[in-house]
């Protein structure tokens, strides 16, 4: 049993921060890549940003500048600096990871935590 669990979502005022974070835990043998998404009202879920085991990460152009991914392999987390926020970064914010479990090292499979609502006005 894997689960992922994020925090840091709140509300604040256009061109503030946030820093969200989600921590895996359960019968973890290995975590491939981690990623944020996020869902607006009436939108599809997007990917913002993501990181493989390496460090390697990719963004979604809409947020390059602003954000800033990372993870720490030692507590099985990842985070999400978020700076220069915008209205329209205003979204259910979900972590991701691809996780192998102890019970099954050879399949890797994606996790998702509930999420966090990351709202920006003023």
């Amino acid at each position: 049993q894997v689960q992922l669990v994020e925090s840091g979502g709140g509300l604040v005022q256009p061109g503030g921060s946030l820093i969200l974070s989600c921590a895996a835990s359960g019968s973890i043998f290995s975590i491939n890549a981690m990623g944020w998404y996020r869902q607006a009202p009436g939108k599809q879920r997007e990917l913002v940003a993501h990181i493989i085991n390496g460090g390697s990460t990719n963004y979604a152009d809409s947020v390059k500048g602003r954000f800033t991914i990372s993870r720490d392999n030692a507590k099985n987390s990842v985070y999400l600096q978020m700076n220069s926020l915008k209205p329209e970064d205003t979204a259910v914010y979900y972590c991701n990871a691809n996780i192998q479990t102890i019970a099954n090292r050879y399949n890797a499979i994606n996790y998702w935590g509930k999420g966090t609502l990351v709202t920006v006005s003023s």
